[in-house]
């Protein structure tokens, strides 16, 4: 391109393209999921594409928890909103393995004095994704948590991401063969993510949920992923839990060293002696955005609590 205002070529790179939009009134409206969608296939350029021609380097949305939706396809009773949060799970495909890990998290939640109040198969057309994507597709489900009466919004939140981070962990020091394949897109009271290695215009095609009427939301934030440092995975597209993020951070491996030395005198009031449990807070292995929004994500439930960070 011509050198124009303050643009300037020499300055020109590949990287990733982000959207966001909401109803300024706070309205849930499924318009919001038709234009999202529609941002994500403009934003089509701003991704890579693999050698199949259908296996993108990653592509999703985040979007308010579907309320009305879920109570009409689940087959068991949800409570009121903000009183139970759904996580979106990536499964293993081996049966034993898959088990393993639904086990696994149930039982880490329970653990955290949480209620299971059900698990829903998310509807899916793999007749949508190209080989390389295919070949590695999870089995996606969703998983409801209820919360007990004793314990407040904030504690609710942090008992989540306790469970979820001791199950990563513990699936992960499992050595099972096929421990890559479980991964929690999300675990929210709010909020709720599909993504994927898929291509943009995919994204609703595949996962059905995104075709239905009533699915409404107020916000969408969407992300097309072009992958430098990072093969592509289906964890590694995003949205991330807390955040997505464009671009390279240079100091990343300075980064995620200064973090496992803070662990060392890491004290919190929220998480008290199980603190411990959760680390390493930044799992190895990711992308930078990835690493950034695993401590985002503990600032996120800590705040000042967090003690010498």
């Amino acid at each position: 391109m011509e050198k124009q205002g303050l643009y300037l070529p020499e300055f020109e790179h590949e990287n990733c393209g982000a959207g966001f939009i909401c109803n300024l009134n706070g309205e849930r409206t499924n318009q919001i999921i038709h234009d999202a969608l529609e941002i994500l296939v403009k934003l089509e350029h701003r991704g890579g594409v693999s050698s199949d021609g259908k296996t993108g380097d990653g592509a999703g949305l985040l979007i308010d928890i579907p309320h009305t939706y879920f109570k009409r396809v689940c087959d068991f009773p949800i409570p009121n909103q903000r009183e139970y949060a759904v996580g979106m799970a990536f499964l293993p495909k081996n049966n034993n393995q898959y088990s393993y890990c639904k086990t696994t998290f149930e039982n880490e939640i329970k653990a955290q004095g949480l209620v299971i109040l059900g698990w829903r198969e998310v509807p899916v057309d793999p007749s949508q994704l190209g080989e390389i994507a295919l070949a590695s597709e999870p089995n996606i489900e969703q998983l409801f948590v209820g919360k007990s009466d004793d314990i407040n919004e904030a504690t609710f939140k942090a008992k989540l991401y306790a469970a979820r981070k001791i199950t990563e962990h513990t699936i992960r020091n499992s050595k099972i063969s096929e421990s890559n394949y479980f991964y929690i897109p999300s675990l929210s009271i709010t909020t709720i993510i599909y993504k994927g290695i898929i291509m943009p215009e995919d994204i609703g095609p595949y996962y059905k949920d995104l075709q239905e009427v009533d699915l409404v939301t107020r916000l969408a934030l969407v992300h097309q992923r072009f992958s430098t440092n990072t093969m592509p995975t289906w964890e590694l597209a995003q949205p991330f839990r807390h955040m997505c993020q464009n671009g390279e951070i240079n100091t990343l491996r300075g980064n995620v060293s200064r973090m496992r030395v803070r662990e060392e005198i890491m004290k919190s009031d929220v998480f008290g002696p199980q603190i411990d449990k959760l680390f390493p807070i930044i799992l190895p292995g990711k992308s930078d955005s990835a690493s950034m929004d695993m401590v985002v994500e503990l600032l996120t439930h800590t705040g000042v609590h967090c003690q010498k960070l």
